[in-house]
């Protein structure tokens, strides 16, 4: 009964002191609602990095240049540009000695503003082997992929994307038209179809042409920034690993698998490095978000020694006909908690709002973006809202409670 008292006499002081109350607890919210949103915005950014992977196929093994250990990503993941890779590496161990390698292809990318005629778009170009429709599963709406043929001789010819298309030819056929990337003339031979949206990436705003001529010509490299094999079973990815990477080592003249320049990865080796990656963020961007909390239960701290300066007579009195000192204590305790509480509250609400709001609008735009707000991030919201009433509550509930009751009864 004394608790519910403290509550109902708690609840009543807050109503009555209204814009102090809410500005006391702007902290919290703030705090909370930061924590809610960065959680629930970051599985969202990391499920959607997990979609486009888990879109690829699971039968799908990644050859990318620089070494890394087994759970960190390579250094080419995070932007350095690393130069180990070559297109001869891939026709190394595709060349028919393993029946479980069904095609693969390399990669370079580029990105350029394209035109054609009066007619222009910033968009990415993409030079790869001529199977990369079969490891892609690219489809296409007119024309032909180009060849083998076409790739070793340098042809400059290209398929582009939907958007592309209709970003250079609103109101004409692209099939047989040229455009213009950075300075050369590429003859378009084929269409894709619309694919939509993998990650933060428009696949239709795309150019595909041959992998040596965007080496050769447009970028002026003889590597090439990653790989990928596919393989006829997942349950063959792990053979197709080992084979690739024997392959690699006599090409790279290798013979300590430690100084290996490559990394070989299959899908779900890279969905876990990725997570592991963004988990780490996520959780350092809360704990940065975190400290607005500490900062909430400071103001707290200070607005309640003010409160009991306020309420020194009342203390008084009430130590005068007979409450002791762990009664104050708990009036006090309570009223921070309620405090931190109810703003705990508010802030899951609105950072649960927001997120639902960035879901949203994810969706619309085309991401594979999942909304994610778990009961247990709520009920650890609600958790260390009242952790921190505590924590910030004795000190003002001791000071109270250590009132001497004629001085407080005699102040002003």
């Amino acid at each position: 009964m004394v608790i519910f008292d403290n509550l109902r006499n708690a609840w009543r002081l807050l109503r009555q002191n209204k814009v102090r109350s809410f500005l006391t607890m702007l902290g919290i919210i703030i705090g909370v609602m930061a924590v809610v949103v960065i959680m629930s915005v970051g599985a969202g950014a990391q499920s959607l990095i997990v979609n486009q992977f888990k879109s690829m196929g699971t039968n799908l093994v990644g050859v990318l240049p620089g070494k890394s250990d087994e759970k960190g990503p390579p250094a080419s993941v995070m932007g350095i540009v690393v130069t180990t890779l070559k297109d001869d590496d891939r026709k190394a161990f595709d060349n028919g000695e393993i029946p479980h390698i069904l095609a693969s292809t390399s990669y370079v990318r580029g990105i350029d503003t394209v035109t054609s005629g009066d007619n222009k778009t910033d968009t990415n170009f993409l030079g790869t082997s001529a199977g990369y429709p079969n490891v892609e599963e690219i489809n296409l709406e007119f024309g032909r992929y180009f060849t083998e043929e076409e790739e070793k001789g340098n042809a400059k010819v290209a398929v582009i994307g939907s958007t592309v298309a209709k970003a250079l030819f609103p109101d004409a056929d692209p099939l047989g038209k040229n455009v213009k990337i950075k300075k050369t003339i590429f003859q378009i031979i084929g269409v894709a179809k619309e694919r939509g949206r993998s990650g933060f990436q428009d696949q239709d705003n795309q150019i595909f042409v041959p992998l040596s001529t965007a080496q050769k010509l447009l970028l002026g490299i003889n590597y090439v920034n990653f790989m990928r094999v596919k393989v006829d079973s997942a349950d063959n990815i792990s053979e197709v690993e080992e084979f690739i990477k024997i392959k690699l080592r006599e090409q790279h003249n290798i013979t300590n698998p430690d100084n290996d320049d490559f990394s070989v990865r299959s899908t779900n080796q890279g969905i876990e490095a990725i997570s592991s990656v963004t988990n780490g963020l996520k959780f350092f961007l809360a704990a940065i978000a975190a400290i607005s909390l500490v900062v909430g239960g400071i103001g707290i701290m200070n607005i309640m020694l003010a409160a009991v300066e306020e309420r020194t007579k009342e203390i008084g009195l009430r130590k005068a006909v007979g409450a002791k000192s762990r009664q104050i204590i708990a009036q006090f305790l309570v009223e921070t908690i309620l405090i931190t509480f109810t703003g705990g509250v508010i802030g899951i609400i609105i950072g649960s709002g927001i997120s639902i709001l960035v879901a949203s609008i994810a969706k619309n735009m085309g991401y594979s973006w999942d909304l994610v707000i778990t009961p247990s991030s709520i009920i650890l919201g609600c958790i260390v809202s009242i952790v921190i009433g505590i924590v910030f509550g004795v000190t003002p509930a001791r000071h109270a409670a250590r009132l001497n009751p004629i001085e407080a009864l005699r102040h002003e």
